[in-house]
């Protein structure tokens, strides 16, 4: 987790009161250090994290996540599927379900977005085979009806904060009925062409900015790197955790490297048996195909959630990031005929000339 930016400030003094209730009786247990007490990381939701050092000169890390505003048990239970699939993800110390606090073990300070170098794709080749090892050890544990279904009615539910959120409420602009049209059929092929391709369990969020660099002799292949933010898992498209690690919210590749990494995960893919659809298994351009339309359904999911974010949660940063996820669904509408519709409504709302090709990454 990011090192510490600020001091902890408290939206009320009875949730203050109660944190410190329950931290209390925690101190002796774990040799905690309460004036440690310190900012250790934010997310898109209304949780967030705290880091304690203690005696022993390590530290743990307090989840804040206010039960009225955030569920933990879906963390609780994605956090255990994981670590029996031998991931490396924080251990659950104590929870005190009813307030929404609890404590965990601290997987470190940096993750992997911050140890990238962003100048040189290839030096991070490493780093990316490693968080392919852990994708496969979760999806090679996946089980049907331990997740909620990633199904028809969530990916369209996704789909719809595009529209609601970037389209009509960020660019301000007025949906008519071709506009209603367009969305409606490229949502229908969105949703079918994913809903087609094998099922297992989905991070949902599984890129670099979640995953840690933590210091592990003797680490398993899939503990090579930590995972965070995986409450919101899911049982769905193989395909969504790849498009998701390789089309990052925070920063972005060149095609060849993204095809790169992509052709090694359908390789480790296929030895393992997970590429036994249709013609997936010889034919890598079938596998990356499906990638790009489920990248397409995340991407248009992201840019409606980060105007969201700005607009309804007060948290402009985010939204900083929408042209990156302009310029993906632009660079994958221009190579699928039935997207062309959709291609020309987001050259009209960004004030664009649709292009002949794309550089695929920089922004």
């Amino acid at each position: 987790m990011p090192q510490p930016t600020s001091p902890v400030t408290w939206p009320d003094a009875a949730r203050e009161a109660a944190f410190h209730a329950w931290l209390s009786p925690l101190e002796a247990r774990f040799g905690l250090l309460p004036p440690s007490l310190r900012a250790a990381s934010a997310d898109a939701s209304f949780r967030r994290y705290l880091r304690l050092d203690t005696r022993t000169a390590g530290s743990l890390i307090v989840m804040d996540a206010p039960p009225e505003r955030e569920n933990c048990k879906p963390f609780v239970q994605v956090a255990s599927l994981m670590r029996d699939a031998g991931l490396l993800v924080p251990e659950v110390l104590d929870w005190d379900e009813p307030q929404g606090f609890m404590l965990l073990s601290d997987l470190g300070g940096q993750t992997l977005l911050e140890g990238m170098d962003t100048s040189d794709a290839q030096a991070n080749h490493a780093r990316y085979m490693q968080a392919l090892d852990a994708l496969l050890a979760w999806q090679l544990a996946s089980r049907p009806g331990v997740l909620p279904p990633y199904d028809d009615a969530l990916l369209r539910r996704e789909l719809q904060l595009f529209p609601d959120w970037y389209l009509q409420k960020h660019k301000g602009l007025p949906l008519n009925e071709n506009h209603a049209q367009v969305l409606a059929r490229t949502f229908d092929t969105i949703v079918a062409r994913n809903l087609a391709a094998p099922q297992v369990y989905v991070h949902r969020d599984f890129m670099p900015r979640n995953l840690m660099l933590p210091t592990r002799p003797g680490a398993t292949p899939a503990q090579q790197l930590g995972v965070l933010d995986f409450q919101d898992a899911v049982h769905g498209p193989i395909t969504y955790d790849v498009a998701s690690l390789m089309r990052d919210a925070f920063l972005s590749w060149e095609e060849d490297f993204v095809i790169d990494v992509t052709v090694r995960y359908w390789e480790k893919a296929r030895a393992a048996g997970l590429m036994d659809f249709e013609d997936w298994h010889a034919d890598f351009g079938a596998f990356y195909r499906a990638v790009e339309w489920m990248g397409l359904q995340r991407h248009l999911k992201v840019a409606g959630i980060f105007a969201r974010l700005t607009l309804r949660d007060g948290k402009p940063k985010y939204l900083a990031d929408a042209p990156r996820f302009i310029n993906y669904i632009r660079h994958t509408a221009h190579r699928y005929r039935e997207l062309a519709p959709l291609l020309r409504l987001i050259d009209e709302v960004e004030g664009l000339q649709a292009a002949s090709g794309f550089a695929f990454g920089r922004v």
